[in-house]
């Protein structure tokens, strides 16, 4: 029954949410979980922010773009700076290559950007590598522009990575579950990492990868690859 949950959970946040972009996306059924993957709405997704607390941190980049019928589709794919409201530590600047200059030149307002993600995740379901990161901080952000969460159907790269090592009782370390480890375990190309765009890039080549090595061209419902909790 675990299944349910995601769209239980869209059904509550419904009844709470103001008229906008966050209504408009709950108003949209998730995926069916007995539904082929490969037949199912993907998009994968990365945010860099200055650290790892939704609640004290911010986002300072969004980056996505579509999977469809087993394929990335690059046609539509996003990467948006946000205008942050206080200065970027300098840690982060370093890291992630955006400075305060950049976020006020180039970025979009948070609301903006949620907007235009909100639009394109309706009826799909979110990809990302260690999907607790992105699931906190677009949740936390909802609350703050809504006041209401964000429940939403996640397949977790890292997740499926961990389920493999543990199905074959292969011993792993937190460093062989990184993303670009992970993507050179499968010869896949290596991308600068913290960049948004280029790390969802990355995220979905590597979900495209695990999911050919277990359906062998048979398929895999979706409820076999949703990462279910918190």
């Amino acid at each position: 029954m675990l299944h349910l949950i995601p769209e239980l959970r869209r059904r509550w946040a419904l009844r709470k949410a103001p008229a906008g972009p966050l209504r408009d996306y709950l108003e949209t059924p998730f995926p069916k979980p007995s539904a082929d993957y490969r037949e199912t709405g993907l998009l994968a997704v990365d945010l860099e922010t200055t650290g790892l607390d939704p609640k004290r941190d911010a986002i300072l980049s969004v980056g996505y773009l579509d999977i469809r019928h087993n394929r990335i589709d690059l046609s539509n794919a996003c990467h948006r700076l946000v205008r942050t409201e206080c200065a970027i530590p300098e840690a982060s600047a370093v890291v992630h290559q955006i400075t305060d200059d950049q976020a006020a030149a180039q970025g979009k307002r948070l609301d903006e950007i949620l907007a235009e993600l909100l639009q394109k995740l309706a009826g799909k379901v979110m990809i990302a590598h260690h999907a607790t990161l992105e699931k906190g901080f677009l949740g936390n952000a909802c609350r703050r522009v809504y006041g209401v969460g964000l429940p939403i159907p996640i397949i977790d790269t890292q997740a499926l990575a961990k389920r493999t090592f543990e199905r074959r009782h292969i011993p792993y370390k937190d460093s062989d579950l990184r993303l670009h480890t992970l993507s050179e375990s499968y010869n896949l190309p290596r991308y600068r990492a913290h960049n948004a765009l280029s790390d969802a890039l990355a995220t979905a080549e590597l979900f495209l990868a695990q999911a050919s090595y277990r359906d062998r061209g048979k398929g895999i419902p979706l409820r076999d690859l949703l990462t279910y909790g918190g």
